[in-house]
């Protein structure tokens, strides 16, 4: 049976379907639908894709890569310019680099694993600069697919070139995309990051502690310098506002090394048994 096209053939001046009506599509009235869009899209790419579920990086879109911040660096010296700026990028540069290295260990451990038909633990990120352009860039070395969940910002820049074509996302309701972040995935790995990264952090632990999230979620803050001095979570046990056992669901590092074996165990015990999505 011929699929049905819905293409529009009006005349100036003739009525337009709907669907094809722009100033409806944009109205108030049609939110529904454009929501309804954002969750349609995705699954449906996901599915043509045959990717089962993800890995998500999360961190700050203002990091740079070690020879950009290395470069940044010397201009300002030979400018004789405040090199504090640069020397913090330096600095942070660190863990661009180790978002890069972990995501490509991460894919080349989940291109070689066997007896598996769809596409196991795609490395998937917000698409933009950064550590999610790090995350992207390094399952792309590894010879992966990989998928950017981009949202349309007044200051946001375009998202990075290492996102897979067909897996290249742009939202519009922050909640669709972040369904779609922690609805596929097996593991989180968060990089020092700013009000966005905390958001998804603090989203994805009330939702395990609450169990409305029940599938196990390995969960890995990543640069122990920089979150001992922006997140004191055990105060929130201290002063009785969590237990101390929600302590556990978050695990602690500063290795790629260290990092990469806690989740590929976590998942091999948890979620490879378990293809597919969901809460």
């Amino acid at each position: 049976m011929k699929k049905t096209e819905f293409v529009s053939e009006t005349l100036p001046g003739d009525p337009v379907e709907a669907y094809n009506n722009p100033d409806f599509m944009g109205s108030p009235d049609a939110r529904p639908l454009r929501i309804l869009a954002e969750y349609l899209y995705p699954k449906k790419q996901f599915e043509a894709h045959k990717v089962d579920d993800t890995i998500l990086f999360f961190g700050s879109a203002r990091i740079p890569a070690k020879d950009d911040a290395d470069a940044a660096l010397e201009a300002a010296r030979k400018a004789g310019t405040d090199t504090a700026p640069a020397e913090r990028g330096v600095f942070m540069s660190q863990y661009y680099e180790a978002a890069r290295e972990l995501a490509r260990r991460l894919t080349e451990w989940s291109l070689n694993l066997e007896d598996c038909h769809g596409r196991r633990f795609v490395i998937c990120t917000g698409a933009g600069p950064g550590i999610m352009e790090a995350a992207n860039r390094g399952a792309r070395d590894a010879g992966g697919e990989t998928i950017g969940l981009g949202i349309t910002l007044p200051k946001e820049e375009q998202n990075n070139p290492y996102v897979t074509a067909e897996l290249n996302f742009e939202f519009h309701y922050f909640f669709t995309r972040k369904f779609w972040f922690l609805y596929p995935a097996k593991a989180l790995v968060l990089m020092p990051g700013g009000f966005g990264t905390l958001d998804e952090l603090f989203e994805t632990l009330t939702l395990l502690q609450t169990r409305k999230m029940k599938k196990r979620l390995p969960v890995v803050l990543f640069g122990s310098e920089y979150w001992d001095k922006v997140l004191n979570l055990e105060a929130l046990a201290d002063f009785g506002a969590i237990n101390h056992a929600d302590l556990d669901l978050i695990y602690r590092t500063d290795s790629v090394e260290d990092a990469y074996t806690y989740i590929v165990d976590e998942l091999c015990k948890y979620a490879l048994p378990n293809p597919g999505k969901g809460m």
